[in-house]
This record gives structure tokens, C-alpha cells and sequence, in this order.
């Protein structure tokens, strides 16, 4: 089976998760009505296509950036190291069939379906707030975590101490290898960004809980879930985690700040919120 195949099985997977969310969450009645807003539409999309210009320029800049990494970077898998020592050697040792497809499901699949599915969920409300707050705090999730994979070259558990940590991941899913080296290298670990983004969302789950009550619980499992999978996998430290979480928090409230701002499209200019509705 080769990359297209994978590729083909992850998005048929995703899809069917994303379609029963979307039945389970979403009044498909105003899915109809936002389809056809084309004022929502002209108001959300520079924040999306911001977004995708992001993920562009991190995708090309992943392939380069470990070049550049050696050239300027800080060398940090020892620092790491020598203050966590073994503790993914422990996380490990309560490894079993079931606990090993539960995590890499959702550190594959899970994390894809987190990525996407909040994008629908806010894109449906009457308020285009939520979806800005979620386009700017990811943007920023991305960025940051690029420069700081820039900044520190970092090696993970399954690669340090590969003699102790099982690559559980590979072990179980070996074809998850031709996803994971399109999107990865393996001095970029510092901050996990499965984390960030992960607890980004479920962030943002606490603050739309009134739209959405049913949504935290689901959203919070999701993203423990696949934070506890990248320590047990072997691919991330705990101190990946942690910086992780920090950049979640960090996004999540600039995101929250800067979405007080939108774009005038009439003027090129970008208005503070209260005065934007006045318009």
C-alpha cells in the first residue's frame, strides 16, 4: 500500500468521524442558510485564506527549516534529557494492545478530526467570532511552533533513547510513517504541536460552551487523548507537552484579543469590532 492509498484510507476514516459529528452537533438547517451567506462568507474569508497561506509557508519551510535549524539553533535533546530522564520509559510500561490502537487512533485520526471539525461547528454560528478567534489562535499555534522548531533542534524519545522507547506508533501502524515524514522532521518536537493545537481546541470548546454544552466533554477527551498519545507513542517528551499546552494557552488569548479587530474590506483597514458593527 502506498502514500496514495494511506492518504485515501485516512481521509475516508476522517470523513465518516466528521460526518456523524456533524449530524450529532450541527442544525443542518442552517448549514442551508450560511451555504448561501455571502456576507458571513466575504467576513470569514481572510482569516482563512491567512490561515492556508500559513500552512503553505509551514509546509515549505519544514523541509528547509532543519537546514537552517543546525545553522542557527539551540541543540536541546540533551537539556530535555537530563531533566526528564526516563519518564516516557514509564508512561510505556503500561503499554497493551487495546491502550496502543486506542492512542494511535487518536493521534492519527483523532488529531485530523480536532483540526477540522471546529472550523464547521463555528462556521454555522450566527456570530463569526468564535471562527475568528479559532483561524487566528491556529495561525499563531503554526507560526510559533515553526520558529521555535527553527530555534531548537530537539530529537524525541523513540529517537534518544531508542535502545528503552518503543516507536509504538510505527509498530502498530508502520504505513503511518509515509503521512508522518510529509509533515515532520525528527528534530521537530519542541513544542508538540499535536498538543497545541489539540488543547487549543478544546480551549475553545470552554469558551463556546453555551453554543455548544456537549461539545467541551467530547472536545477535552479528544485532546487528552491525543496529548497522552504523543508521550506514549514515544514520539515527544513531557516537556514537549508542557510548552505544548503553554502555546495553546498563549494562542487561545491573543486570538481571543485580536479578533476584537476585523478587515474593512471597503477601506483595506482593520476596525476594531464594536465599531465595525456600527457600519
Amino acid at each position: 500500500m502506498g502514500l496514495a492509498s494511506v492518504l485515501i484510507e485516512f481521509a475516508i476514516i476522517t470523513g465518516v468521524m466528521l460526518g456523524v459529528a456533524t449530524v450529532l452537533f450541527v442544525d443542518l438547517g442552517s448549514v442551508r442558510s450560511v451555504i448561501v451567506d455571502r456576507e458571513r462568507a466575504r467576513t470569514l474569508a481572510p482569516y482563512a485564506v491567512a490561515l492556508i497561506i500559513i500552512l503553505l509557508i509551514n509546509r515549505s519551510a519544514r523541509q528547509a527549516g532543519p537546514l537552517l535549524s543546525w545553522l542557527i539553533g539551540w541543540e536541546i535533546t540533551a537539556l530535555i534529557e537530563s531533566i526528564e530522564g526516563e519518564f516516557v520509559v514509564w508512561v510505556q510500561s503500561f503499554e497493551s494492545p487495546m491502550l496502543t490502537e486506542y492512542l494511535a487512533f487518536m493521534y492519527l485520526y483523532g488529531y485530523a478530526f480536532l483540526l477540522i471539525f471546529p472550523f464547521v461547528l463555528y462556521y454555522v454560528l450566527p456570530n463569526t467570532r468564535a471562527f475568528r478567534e479559532l483561524a487566528i489562535a491556529f495561525g499563531l499555534n503554526y507560526t510559533l511552533g515553526l520558529l521555535c522548531y527553527i530555534l531548537f533542534i530537539a530529537y524525541g524519545p523513540r529517537n534518544q533513547l531508542a535502545d528503552v522507547v518503543q516507536p509504538l506508533l510505527y509498530q502498530h501502524h508502520p504505513l503511518s510513517q509515509l503521512v508522518t515524514r510529509e509533515v515532520n522532521v525528527n528534530t521537530n518536537v519542541f513544542p508538540s504541536l499535536h498538543t497545541s493545537l489539540s488543547v487549543t481546541v478544546a480551549l475553545m470548546a470552554w469558551r463556546t460552551r453555551k453554543e455548544y454544552p456537549l461539545w467541551v466533554p467530547i472536545a477535552a477527551i479528544f485532546a487528552a487523548s491525543v496529548t497522552v498519545a504523543t508521550v506514549y507513542t514515544g514520539i515527544h517528551w513531557v516537556i514537549d507537552v508542557i510548552a505544548g499546552i503553554a502555546l495553546a494557552a498563549f494562542s487561545v488569548y491573543a486570538g481571543a484579543r485580536f479578533a476584537d479587530y476585523r478587515p474593512d474590506l471597503r477601506s483595506s483597514k482593520w476596525l476594531p469590532e464594536r465599531l465595525e458593527r456600527t457600519r
